[in-house]
């Protein structure tokens, strides 16, 4: 531990022993009583019904608007990096997140499924989140809730490594209006404005959220042209250069709710996203992405529809749309044997066009005395509808001239229009057979037009073993749908579909332990161990052939432990901590899966040391990631990183004022680049960062 971090964690602790010693302002005893009796944390998202965090039949952690604000958080990624276990890495694509739960780690990052109001935002085309994510805004967020581990047997595909559930705000959460500014590094500006209230006999919100920010520059000093340049003696590369993660977003929500209908609109828009570490693993500074999101759906939820049931019913649309104008690889690329073969540079332009539609329909019956009974069933239809393409290079990577329009040329372009429909159906009861013991068992089976069908079974035993102990044994099985990409891409030599496919799977068992030894501790700790099988990987052909071809290869083998502690130090002073280890191994290699923290440690405290004053240090480290098998690097190097929030309450009547930094020391933190290593140095993150944030409610 070096003299920085060594500094940073003392400061954490001397604020800690001060505050916790009373030397600070008293809250109100009704914050007191709320903090620490002010009731147990629910989830939804465990078994589609609300209850106990304690009791949930899942490893789980719920993070609410109040905390996102106290951490100070501007955008998702910041906030997901507090959940045990998970790990925010990046790829070089754009710098999209990558959510590594538990050793699974892959650049597209399929394995985690993302919702927003209990719906998928999963592209088909890579399963992920979408090349052109850009990022999440946090401003309109009520509550995010996050399961580690299995969920498929309730939500289907992807639901693998883990589930994240996002819940924007509704007029109860928001209740008035409130506005706010934020500016600082990285030429970066934010803006927002959100209400909530009673509007022609609806309960209505709405909520604004503006980003633009030219982007962190950190030096990339090798790239993947620097390597080519040494095999063909060229000069090439733009490395050193700066990684481009400019950006710029909107978003926009409507929800409006009556009696026991609600209607959500959403828009997310984003433009000139930057190309990050380049899309060829090249430096790519003028490239950039734009993406647009629509989401609309229609929830009838009936709590007492007729004796014993509860009914939820709900019509959903999804329209994503992604488009880029791309250099993969610089001027002067491939100029070997004294042909100027890319002259403009190697550019190619992919755009993907998706649409879902998705209607589903459950009921909960608890006609029969400890049981509580969930079905449900449901229809996905999901098309990529349209494919465009530009570029000046054909399936073997040979110029064709200058850049042209590709979209209808089956010889050229990179997939074509596909669609697939899904039809599910799912049982799930919870039987409470003793009062100090429940058991879950849920049952799912999918069924795709593309590749076929699926059934994932859990089962969660959960034992109130003391009044303040809860004992939990669980077990499920998740698959992941192979995407678009996986199934049906053509015309690229390193990335060929494969229609044979079929879902990777993954069995997993856990051990939890939930306990409350005093009123103001609460700390949880779990064990897990699981196989993963048919991984989906692009192996390479036969020679002389040198394609690679997307197949299912090889397992992965992981286990590992999580511990969560909070504590309500004083009666001003709260305390996170968590640690998780794991260590993952590739059946292939018989390596340890690179990429993956070995160990993460995180902790934060909240201290209000004066009236309306309050102050939140987080400090994080990442360790153990090892290297590819062929990746001859050095481990990448471990990291901390320390940020502070300042926050003052009422400065002026109705204003509030707060000072973010992050990575207030400075670390030179890296994601690691995958194998063999074209982006040498890894992925910088950003140095220290700064803002100001202002915010008037009313």
């Amino acid at each position: 531990m070096n003299w920085r971090v060594t500094i940073a964690v003392g400061g954490l602790c001397a604020v800690l022993a001060v505050a916790s010693s009373g030397v600070s302002a008293a809250p109100t005893d009704e914050e007191d009583l709320a903090r620490v009796y002010g009731g147990e944390e629910m989830i939804a998202l465990a078994t589609g019904t609300r209850q106990s965090l304690s009791r949930a039949p899942s490893i789980a952690t719920v993070i609410t608007a109040a905390d996102i604000r106290s951490m100070g958080a501007v955008d998702l990624d910041q906030v997901l990096a507090a959940v045990p276990g998970l790990h925010v890495s990046y790829s070089p694509l754009g710098y999209n997140s990558i959510y590594v739960m538990r050793g699974i780690v892959s650049d597209t990052n399929p394995q985690v499924l993302v919702l927003i109001n209990g719906i998928p935002v999963t592209n088909l085309f890579a399963g992920d989140r979408g090349q052109g994510w850009g990022g999440m805004a946090i401003n309109g967020i009520a509550r995010i809730e996050v399961i580690r581990g299995p969920g498929s047997a309730l939500y289907g595909a992807d639901a693998f490594a883990g589930t994240i559930n996002i819940v924007t705000k509704t007029a109860e959460d928001i209740r008035g209006t409130e506005a706010g500014a934020r500016a600082g590094s990285f030429n970066t500006r934010e803006a927002w404005l959100q209400h909530g209230g009673r509007w022609g006999g609806f309960d209505a919100a709405v909520s604004l959220e503006w980003r633009a920010t030219d982007g962190q520059k950190r030096t990339i000093d090798a790239d993947a042209q620097s390597f080519y340049d040494t095999q063909f003696g060229t000069r090439a590369s733009l490395a050193p250069g700066p990684v481009n993660t400019r950006r710029d977003a909107v978003e926009a929500r409507l929800d409006l709710a009556r009696n026991d209908w609600r209607l959500r609109l959403g828009y997310q828009g984003r433009r000139d996203i930057g190309t990050g570490g380049g899309y060829g693993q090249a430096l790519d500074p003028v490239g950039r992405g734009a993406s647009d999101r629509i989401n609309a759906d229609v929830t009838y939820d009936k709590q007492g529809f007729s004796d014993n049931w509860d009914v939820t019913a709900q019509l959903s649309y999804f329209d994503v749309s992604t488009r880029y104008d791309l250099t993969l690889f610089p001027p002067g690329a491939f100029n070997y044997g004294g042909i100027n073969r890319f002259p403009d540079g190697m550019a190619g332009n992919p755009d993907v066009y998706e649409r879902h539609a998705r209607l589903s329909a459950a009921g909960v019956y608890t006609g029969i005395a400890r049981h509580r009974i969930r079905l449900g069933t449901g229809f996905n239809n999901g098309e990529l509808y349209k494919v465009g393409e530009s570029k000046n290079y054909d399936a073997g990577f040979n110029p064709i001239g200058p850049v042209i329009d590709v979209s209808n040329d089956p010889s050229l372009v990179f997939i074509r229009p596909h669609n697939r429909q899904v039809v599910y159906a799912l049982a799930q009861d919870e039987w409470s057979f003793t009062p100090d013991w429940s058991l879950t068992a849920g049952l799912r089976y999918d069924h795709y037009s593309d590749f076929g069908s699926t059934t994932n079974p859990r089962l969660a035993l959960v034992w109130q073993t003391r009044y303040n102990l809860t004992t939990k044994l669980l077990y499920g099985r998740a698959f992941r749908a192979p995407a678009f990409a996986e199934l049906y891409n053509i015309n690229n030599p390193v990335a060929l579909g494969n229609s044979s496919l079929k879902p990777e799977t993954i069995d997993t068992v856990e051990l939890a332990f939930d306990y409350q030894p005093t009123s103001d501790v609460t700390t949880r700790f779990n064990m897990f161990r699981y196989e993963m099988k048919d991984i989906i990987r692009f192996v390479g052909n036969p020679p002389p052939s040198g394609s690679k071809t997307a197949q299912n290869s090889g397992g992965q083998d992981g286990h590992g432990l999580e511990w969560e502690l909070r504590w309500a130090a004083g009666r001003s002073v709260d305390v996170k901590a968590n640690y998780a280890w794991q260590r993952s191994t590739d059946n292939l290699t018989d390596r340890v899966v690179p990429g993956a923290p070995g160990q993460q440690i995180y902790a934060q405290a909240d201290w209000r040391f004066l009236p309306d004053w309050h102050i939140n240090t987080q400090v994080k480290r990442i360790m153990d990631r090892a290297r590819a098998a062929g990746d001859s690097r050095a481990s990448v190097p471990d990291y901390t990183l320390v940020n502070m929030t300042l926050r003052r309450k009422q400065v002026i009547r109705n204003w509030d004022v707060a000072l973010l930094a992050y990575n207030l020391l400075n670390a030179d933190a890296r994601e690691p680049s995958s194998a063999p290593g074209f982006i040498r140095y890894d992925l910088p993150l950003p140095g220290r960062t700064v803002y100001l944030e202002v915010r008037y409610s009313m």
